[in-house]
């Protein structure tokens, strides 16, 4: 399996070298080749996996066995869910109105971001190791991505992480989550921005090429192809487990509503779908809403300003991922998606052609949801089953509780309740804290601020050169 940059511009490389770039050198993104095709026996042979077994054949087509046999490739990724406190790594809660819940968030950090995190934690390890280098991770992080990252590789040797958090975005428990992880290896800034301000300083940096080249710059944020690969399986279980019988001709069609912010769990959802699995896909969003707006109207376009919501880790305008799924709608077209994405880079709005938002259309569905439709959805979640669900959750249980029960539905949930008690608080409701979390609170912090008026950049540049001559 070979890897191209999503605009045309660069050789194609294998997985390791997917695995340790960020943006593609062109400022594309890295995407397959070309996208395996499942059968009708596949999919029967793998419905009866369980979801540690899925990832393992998932990636296994991904990644070559001469980069990483498969036994070894299996034992990375038993190590990478050791961690995780539910037996079967991710559970689906059947409620009351057919809402079936898919709990994504059993790891360390209680969010989703740690199943694919911690596993290209492991392939990171599994390279670097063998050939005794040392990278420089930088993260830019809406609230859950920034935690899971750091818990990948906290405390190894051969990686130094930088993660930028939006002060003030983000709830107290996700600062905490990163605030309070005092290693020699992990450096946290508190920047005075928003989630797309603080993508800008990080993209600077990647596009010095010399720079990123002397010190192994590379990112965890949803750019990484390792981060979309595992996401795949999330969709394959979720069908797995909500399709009626895989006895009919033609296969049952599952509707699966995932909670959209910078668009990599919805990829991961667009390839899952291009490799056979017979699911529609629902992006649904808060009210920062440039992807429903896209998949309605073509109008691929910035509003004025972010919107902070209740659902925090999606107030995001800038879903770098729509240039992988445009591509792959577009028929790997990397001449059209070079255009529209140096377009979108220069005036912040993009028309779609009309034939690619056809097939955008033709591929996804969409909604958007206030802050009020996120607390209705959570109080009437917890008024008929005493279930509580996040603000990114109550996003997509909303989209279900206004459709008709015609086709079976999945609901994914990225984040536990827990990470949220002002939205929980919000909704009437009494928060639910596990120790874990109810601990963080005594624990020392350290960060370091990134206040307006600086320049960022160079902020980063300064620690990066500085931590590398500890190396």
């Amino acid at each position: 399996m070979q890897y191209i940059s999503t605009r045309g511009g660069m050789r194609a490389v294998d997985f390791e070298g997917a695995l340790f770039s960020g943006y593609a050198p062109d400022g594309g993104l890295f995407m397959p080749q070309s996208i395996p095709s499942l059968d009708r026996d596949t999919l029967r042979c793998w419905s009866s996996l369980c979801y540690r077994e899925l990832v393992k054949e998932l990636c296994s087509l991904f990644i070559s066995a001469e980069l990483i046999p498969r036994n070894t490739l299996n034992d990375l990724i038993d190590t990478a869910f050791s961690r995780f406190k539910h037996k079967d790594v991710i559970h689906l809660s059947r409620l009351k109105d057919g809402l079936n819940v898919l709990e994504l968030w059993h790891g360390v950090t209680y969010a989703f971001k740690d199943l694919s995190l911690s596993c290209t934690g492991q392939f990171l390890q599994y390279f670097l190791e063998k050939k005794q280098k040392h990278v420089t991770i930088v993260v830019g992080t809406s609230g859950d991505t920034g935690s899971s990252a750091i818990e990948s590789v906290r405390g190894q040797k051969n990686m130094d992480i930088f993660v930028l958090l939006p002060k003030g975005f983000c709830t107290k428990i996700q600062e905490l989550q990163m605030t309070t992880v005092i290693e020699d290896n992990v450096h946290v800034f508190a920047a005075h921005g928003n989630s797309d301000e603080i993508d800008e300083p990080i993209k600077e940096l990647f596009a010095d090429v010399d720079f990123a080249r002397k010190y192994n710059l590379m990112s965890l944020n949803s750019i990484n192809w390792s981060r979309i690969m595992v996401q795949i399986a999330h969709y394959f279980y979720a069908y797995f487990q909500c399709a009626p019988s895989l006895d009919t001709t033609p296969l049952p069609v599952v509707e699966i509503v995932v909670p959209t912010g910078g668009g990599g769990n919805i990829t991961a959802g667009c390839i899952a779908q291009k490799m056979g699995l017979p699911i529609r896909l629902v992006a649904v969003v808060n009210n920062n809403d440039i992807i429903h707006r896209t998949v309605q109207h073509g109008d691929f376009s910035l509003a004025e300003s972010v919107k902070a919501t209740l659902a925090s880790a999606m107030d995001i305008q800038e879903p770098y991922n729509v240039e992988r799924i445009l591509w792959l709608l577009s028929g790997s077209d990397s001449c059209l998606i070079k255009t529209l994405m140096e377009q979108f880079s220069i005036s912040k709005r993009v028309k779609l052609p009309e034939d690619l938002h056809r097939k955008l259309s033709e591929t996804l569905r969409s909604r958007s949801a206030s802050d009020e439709d996120i607390v209705g959805a959570m109080r009437r979640c917890w008024e008929e089953n005493q279930y509580l669900l996040c603000p990114h959750s109550a996003v997509a249980a909303h989209y279900h509780y206004s459709q008709p029960d015609t086709i079976p539905r999945c609901c994914l949930a990225p984040a536990s309740a827990a990470k949220f008690q002002d939205a929980v608080l919000r909704a009437g409701l009494v928060p639910q804290m596990p120790p874990g979390i109810t601990a963080l609170t005594a624990m020392q912090t350290r960060s370091t601020a990134l206040e307006r008026g600086q320049d960022w950049a160079q902020v980063l540049r300064g620690w990066i050169e500085d931590v590398a001559q500890q190396w």
